[in-house]
Order: structure tokens, then sequence, then C-alpha cells
């Protein structure tokens, strides 16, 4: 499989390699950027499991919360420029529509396009195509999510990123509901892949130990250790992959001395669910000059 200039930048932000180093990953790998995030953790080149490209791309995250908190919603329109992410004109309709999505529990974004804009006879499609035709620039409803239960959010960055959790009992009292907030907070910050250790698929836990002992398997030192001692380092790794990766068993940003799942349990809560999302995760822009470079060096 042939790879490209845009493949090698994608590979680099996804994992922080050097551009030569992802060359290589991608040429042992036949192109496969999953395959080559594996290859450079392997040679101990890349630290994190997985993470989504993070190139920017402007807009907004919208968190919105039912008064009653029985029904949370995250919603990312995309606009080119920041200049019209920051437009009131447009910050009401992502309002507006986050609004919609709670009232109408549409089921996919072409099914919330549908429903009537609120206040109008237009649907929220064609209310966006008319913003764009007067604003001037390209917008787009990329996502939403939709929440019933008890749940709290929060938003970092003016609408960078969003998050909302769920927890199992009411978050009406307020000890509870900051409890929820702070760990939304850290949900925004560390961007856990999981939300504790026994929701990580089996596939992930083989794949983390593959990787694991191939990084032990590197290192000299480890070569004549029997085989006891190296299912315990196993086990370790597996260990501190849960604490770094799995929301419940992290660290609680706030107070080191607990766990996540020990500071809520101190307040009365137990965490069901989360949804994060980063603005423009995913999306790229294009960067020429970036592109170029890393092209010549595959040439």
């Amino acid at each position: 499989m042939a790879f490209t200039a845009q493949d090698v930048k994608e590979l680099r932000e996804m994992t922080g390699c050097g551009m030569m180093d992802c060359k290589k990953a991608l040429t042992e790998t036949d192109g496969d950027k999953d395959k080559a995030v594996e290859y450079l953790r392997e040679k101990g080149l890349a630290t994190a499991a997985k993470k989504a490209g993070r190139i920017a791309s402007e807009g907004i995250v919208k968190a919105y919360l039912t008064d009653d908190k029985k029904i949370g919603v995250l919603l990312e329109v995309n606009s080119e420029t920041d200049f019209v992410a920051k437009n009131a004109e447009f910050q009401t309709f992502v309002a507006d529509v986050a609004k919609a999505v709670a009232d109408n529990n549409p089921a996919d974004v072409d099914a919330l396009k549908e429903i009537r804009y609120p206040g109008s006879d237009a649907t929220i499609g064609e209310t966006l195509t008319a913003l764009i035709a007067k604003i001037g620039e390209n917008m787009n409803i990329r996502r939403f999510a939709r929440v019933e239960g008890n749940v709290c959010s929060y938003t970092h960055g003016e609408g960078r990123i969003g998050v909302l959790v769920e927890a199992e009992g009411s978050l009406a009292d307020d000890v509870a509901y900051e409890a929820a907030r702070d760990v939304a907070m850290q949900v925004a910050a560390i961007n856990p892949l999981y939300l504790s250790k026994d929701t990580v698929p089996a596939e992930d836990v083989e794949k983390e130990k593959h990787i694991i002992i191939a990084q032990i398997k590197e290192d000299p030192k480890n070569a004549n250790k029997p085989e006891n001692i190296l299912e315990k380092m196993v086990g370790g790794k597996i260990n501190k992959f849960y604490e770094q990766n799995c929301l419940l068993q992290q660290e609680f940003v706030k107070n080191g001395d607990y766990k996540v799942e020990a500071y809520l349990a101190e307040k009365g809560v137990k965490l069901v669910n989360y949804v994060r999302f980063e603005k423009g995760e995913g999306l790229a822009k294009k960067e020429e000059n970036f592109a170029d470079e890393v092209a010549s060096m595959i040439k």
C-alpha cells in the first residue's frame, strides 16, 4: 500500500514522532497508519495508545443541559475561520440547534437538518444554508451526542473542548454536581480513552500486551530474566496502562491522593458514561508548505 506526504504528516501528529521515523514506520507497515502507530510504540518512539489526529479546524463545540439536568447535548459545528466562530449570529445558531437536539432526539445529522429551526418555518438545514449565504463562509454541522440521565457538562477554551458526564443517581446536590464537574474537567484535560479498566475491549488489552512484550524484548537488560519475572513486568505495565488511559483508575488531577473512582465514591457519585468532543479533531486543513516538505523527504 502506497502512502503520501499527508499520511506522514497525520502519523506525526498522531504520535509526536519525527517525520523520518514516521516515514520508516509507514514503509515497514505498507502504509497502514494503525500498524505504523504500533510499530513506533514497539520501538519506544510513541507513547500514546492511540490518538486522534488533532489538526485544527474552526468552529465551536457547544454543551447544552436542560434545566432539570436530565438531558445533555454536545454539538460541534465547524466554520472555515475563527472569525466566524466568534460571530454572534453563528453562536446563536449553534445554541438553538443544540436545544433542538435535546428537544427532538434526532437519529443523526441528516435527521437533525430536517427539524424545524426554532421560531421559524424553515428547517435547520435550510437555516444553515441561508446563514452560509449571508456570512459568505462554509459551515457544517459535524456531529452531536445526546445523553439522557443525570448529566453534568463542562466546556473549555470558548468551545474548543466539550464534555458530558452521566452519573447513576441524582446530581441535584451541589456537592455531587461539583464532583461530577471536576471529573468532566479532568476528561477535558486528560482525554482518557476508556471509562474504566472493565470497559477496555479485550482486543485492546491484547494489542497492548503485544506492544509491551515487544518493548521488553527490545531491551537487552531483559534478555536473561526468567519467564515469571517477565510476566510480572507485563502485568505491571498493563496496570500502568489502565492508570493512564482509564478515567476511573486515573489519579485525580485536583488531588493526587485520590484515584478518580475513590474521589467520586467519597462524594456519593457513580459515573456511568462520558462524552468528549474536541473542535476539529481529525479534520485537516491545507498546510501546503509542510506537505511539500514531507513530500520532498519521501522522494
